[in-house]
């Protein structure tokens, strides 16, 4: 019997496993009581690595599709066509009519954020898609335009305030979402026992809002107007931010907000003028607080608004850059302040835009609710090839069976994914990677969003045998057969051959010596490896201005793009509410798509379930069981009705994820727990067009039982 002590990659939290093994198997995953950040905790996700290792659906050597069949060939055939496929759809239509599309377990393999740039490069394109335009976009543009990278990203320093407000929201499912803090049951009842306060604002009455000292139902998309509210009630107060000398635009910003009384947004919102203004004096008045927004406030036609009002409710209460408030994170190996090579790069937007929709680009992508349309619609541009790494858009992206049907008529697709799903079913060649358990781990992406600064070097458990290829690796194998299909200089030949000889452990060596934490002769990958349990660096600390990146090293208040804005939601103050809205959940054993293949965390009673308000159920004739047909303007699902008032009246709710049902797809398992997917139902037009990303929440529904 062997130990192991790692951390979990399945989700943010990053918590520390104790893992034990007998020869080849795994024989228990426990949590590490002597982790410093996760203390033991872990939540039912881990068990999967045991699953996903084990898992017989799961791909070991490429897969090459013929028609609608598949048949196993050896690497160097199937990374010789993936370039050649690739190098002819790049000749003959220009590098643009490749698409690239990144999924979300891409920022929790190693490799993968270290090499996939070079690759990218290597191909040329400007047509990116990822799963951030699904999702923590607008947090990244408002970060980008008011701190002077998109990944100065503040998070709560939930350990030491007194006054949490969370919207949209549920950290409890999540262990926090750009808040990497395992053990959130724990955390929030220290806020509860040191005689701090909770309150949740969401539509849903959600697992942290049963916890919460308050929860108010809010209307979804309507959250911009609360927090212009709450600004606006603060400034009327006198308030002022946090060493007022770092930041420019405060006047500006009084003014813009100052037509958003509590009265006037108490009926869109739902939440009554008295409760707002109430909100916005106990917030200004406490000893320390943070607001963090979070899916549900990025998710909707004013994304970006709602994450720069969070930013501004922060920083106009003294509650930026200091303990209890929203801090910086200072990780050990940190890609923003790297040598170029290395970086990641401090932002940008509309620089180019979408063919078909005129869409803006953001960090170097396209938002993804356009990437069905751009393969669809014919003419100069139309995109006819992708690579997808680590991603099932098919399940995750608005408008799924749109992307599903524009999937098929490709005329060249590679996925680097170890399964056959409901997206790489439509590719020609699939290049399997490893499993977690098999490749070495530092978390590189995490750090950067938690609330402790740790370090922790997780060696490979098992080896996965020479026929294997890491994601890293075929990402230098497809780059280097694109460069020379293309007849790139030596120089670039030899880059390749340099990054594949120093492979992911000597970058993160060279990362830990340059980055933040240790600068040069700080820390090194050694260092960190000989804790095993991790090492922690402390808690978060104030960073201010040498850390800011914008030209003057001051803070942006009113960047002229979201002042501007502003008047969109003159709009929203004036809207009927009719009928009823759909929202998104998810729950702690799911990991968006990807996780439904492991048996132990699908058992039990059914999730992918309809959540309704006992009074919408009772003007339709519904009780909960019933099957139930729920349309939007893009398609319709069937699924089974939970009455409950833990929604909000004129509110439905869909786990995301589900849907695994198509024909074609190699999971027994998840087959067998198919769901529907909310996916097929959100609206690939509607998005916030300030920054591209999806609007997911609050999509008009119609709902009616089910006919026989």
């Amino acid at each position: 019997m062997t130990t192991h002590f790692r951390a979990c990659n399945l989700c943010e939290a990053m918590c520390g496993l104790r893992i034990e093994t007998d020869g080849q198997r795994v024989t228990s995953i426990r949590g590490d009581d002597d982790d410093p950040f996760s203390r033991g905790y872990l939540c039912p996700k881990a068990t999967a690595l045991k699953d996903l290792h084990e898992d017989p659906d799961r791909l070991r050597a490429p897969m090459k599709r013929e028609g609608k069949t598949w048949r196993t060939i050896g690497w160097d055939e199937a990374l010789d066509e993936a370039a050649r496929g690739l190098h002819a759809v790049r000749t003959k239509h220009g590098r643009d009519a490749i698409a690239t599309y990144a999924g979300n377990p891409t920022t929790h393999n190693t490799g993968a954020i270290l090499f996939s740039s070079m690759f990218l490069r290597a191909l040329g394109t400007r047509s990116r898609f990822s799963a951030t335009s699904v999702d923590q976009l607008p947090h990244m543009l408002a970060a980008h335009w008011m701190f002077g990278h998109q990944l100065l990203l503040p998070v709560p320093d939930i350990d030491r305030t007194d006054f949490l407000l969370v919207l949209g929201a549920n950290p409890l499912a999540s262990n926090g979402s750009l808040m990497t803090a395992p053990g959130m049951k724990h955390r929030l009842e220290a806020l509860r026992q040191r005689k701090g306060r909770l309150v949740v604002i969401d539509p849903r009455k959600t697992e942290t809002a049963e916890r919460a000292d308050e929860h108010h139902f809010i209307r979804p998309g309507t959250d911009a107007l609360l927090l212009a509210a709450l600004v606006n009630e603060v400034l009327r107060a006198g308030a002022t931010p946090l060493r007022v000398e770092l930041a420019d635009g405060l006047e500006t910003v009084r003014t813009a907000v100052a037509r958003f009384t509590p009265e006037l947004v108490a009926a869109p919102t739902g939440i009554a003028a008295d409760t707002i203004r109430r909100l916005a004096h106990d917030f200004r008045t406490a000893r320390t607080a943070v607001a963090y927004g979070r899916m549900g406030t990025s998710v909707q036609p004013h994304g970006t608004l709602c994450a720069w009002l969070v930013n501004v409710l922060n920083i106009v209460t003294n509650n930026l850059d200091r303990a209890g408030g929203a801090m910086f994170p200072m990780p050990p190996f940190d890609p923003r302040w790297l040598p170029r090579a290395m970086s990641v790069g401090p932002g940008s937007h509309g620089r180019w835009r979408s063919r078909v929709r005129g869409l803006p680009e953001a960090g170097g992508e396209l938002p993804v609710s356009t990437m069905a349309e751009e393969m669809l619609t014919p003419g100069d541009g139309q995109l006819r090839a992708l690579v997808t790494s680590a991603g099932n858009p098919v399940l995750s992206t608005p408008n799924g069976a749109q992307l599903d049907r524009a999937l098929a008529g490709l005329d060249f697709m590679v996925s680097i994914d170890p399964y056959l799903n409901e997206t790489t079913r439509h590719a020609h060649l699939i290049l399997p990677p490893p499993s977690p358990l098999e490749r070495l781990h530092f978390d590189v992406v995490f750090p950067m969003l938690a609330v402790r600064t740790v370090a922790r070097h997780s060696p490979a458990i098992f080896d996965p045998g020479p026929d294997a290829r890491h994601d890293w690796q075929i990402f230098v194998a497809l780059g280097k057969r694109l460069d020379a299909l293309r007849g790139a200089p030596l120089s670039q030949r030899l880059t390749w051959a340099a990054m594949e000889r120093l492979g992911p452990e000597r970058l993160l060596d060279l990362g830990l010596r340059l980055g933040s934490r240790g600068g040069l002769g700080g820390l090194s990958l050694k260092k960190v490896a000989a804790h095993e349990h991790g090492l922690e660096l402390g808690p978060l600390e104030p960073v201010f201005p040498s850390r800011l990146k914008t030209k003057a090293k001051r803070v942006q208040l009113a960047p002229p793009e979201l002042i501007a804005d502003l008047s969109r939601l003159d709009a929203l103050v004036a809207e009927q509410s009719t009928g009823l809205v759909l929202i998104n959940r998810r729950h702690t054993r799911d990991c968006n798509s990807w996780l439904h293949n492991a048996a132990k965390l699908v058992s039990g009673p059914a999730r992918c379930t309809l959540l309704m308000h006992p009074d919408d159920a009772t003007a339709r004739s519904l009780e909960s069981g019933a099957q139930v047909t729920v349309r939007s303007r893009v398609g319709e699902v069937t699924v089974a009705v939970e009455v409950t008032d833990r929604m909000m009246k004129g509110v439905v709710s869909l786990p995301h994820g589900y849907g695994h049902g198509r024909e074609g797809v190699r999971l027994q398992v998840a087959t067998a727990h198919a769901g529907v997917s909310v996916n097929d139902l959100s609206d690939e037009l509607r998005v916030d067009p300030l920054s591209g990303n999806a609007a997911l929440s609050g999509v008009p529904v119609h709902v009616e039982r089910a006919s026989r």
